[in-house]
């Protein structure tokens, strides 16, 4: 496709990282003086972005179905004869050891439900924490002056890198990568001339996902993306395996 009228419907394809080099390479022309098509790139970004946070989890067993299992495995005593006598002795063993599996089910009971409400404050927490990060990244994308700026990742895998310099972040893009290897993650860093300072980890075992870059973005003029030991490094390690120049 060569002619303005075609180049205007590529802006999905673009956004999807599915044009064809030479696509690309002229779109990215295009681009660079329609300011429509810059506006319409912005915004499937922002809802690829989106869409690459959404995640799920299973719920937690229920304490209900735990309990149900339980007295299904448990064996009933069977109706025997048995003396007055030892019909008393058994009934008072009965009520103690009843009592002691009381005591023992309510403890187990305080024990589950503190686990449970422990567990659904982390679940909260995290949710709360994964929202608010959706939600600054659409802002990100959406900006007045967001620009973006993309690049190939190792190979087949492609990143893009969204700034907003009104509100001083940038959003990290990839799709494709490959997984690390293990006991390694990739991070992002924050280019100031020669110093590179660290700007996030990025998920592991996610190959499309939309990371808002820790730290401002201050006078940093690219970015870079590495392999780092996992739980990252206070100064890369390793050569880049991306490397972006950040629009001015």
């Amino acid at each position: 496709m060569s002619t303005t009228a075609d180049l205007h419907t590529l802006t999905g394809a673009y956004a999807l990282d599915a044009l064809e080099d030479d696509e690309r390479a002229a779109f990215e022309q295009h681009l660079a003086r329609c300011e429509s098509c810059d506006s319409e790139v912005l915004e499937l970004l922002a809802t690829a972005g989106r869409l690459g946070l959404a995640a799920s989890s299973p719920a937690p067993p229920r304490l209900k179905a735990q309990v149900l299992e339980r007295i299904a495995e448990v064996r009933q005593q069977p109706n025997t004869p048995a003396s007055t006598a030892a019909r008393h002795l058994w009934n008072g063993r009965l009520t103690r050891w009843a009592l002691a599996a009381c005591v023992v089910a309510v403890a187990a009971l305080g024990g589950a439900t503190l686990w449970q409400h422990q567990e659904a404050n982390d679940a909260r927490r995290a949710t709360q924490a994964a929202q608010a990060d959706a939600d600054r990244i659409g802002q990100v994308l959406s900006a007045p002056d967001a620009d973006v700026t993309s690049t190939a990742v190792d190979g087949a895998a492609r990143g893009s890198v969204v700034v907003s310099r009104s509100r001083d972040e940038a959003v990290f893009i990839a799709s494709g990568m490959a997984e690390p290897p293990k006991g390694r993650v990739y991070q992002l860093w924050f280019a100031d001339g020669d110093r590179m300072r660290p700007a996030g980890l990025m998920n592991p075992s996610r190959t499309d996902q939309s990371v808002l870059m820790a730290d401002a973005v201050g006078q940093a003029t690219a970015i870079g993306v590495t392999l780092e030991p996992a739980g990252g490094s206070d100064q890369p390690t390793t050569e880049p395996v991306a490397l972006l120049r950040l629009p001015a």
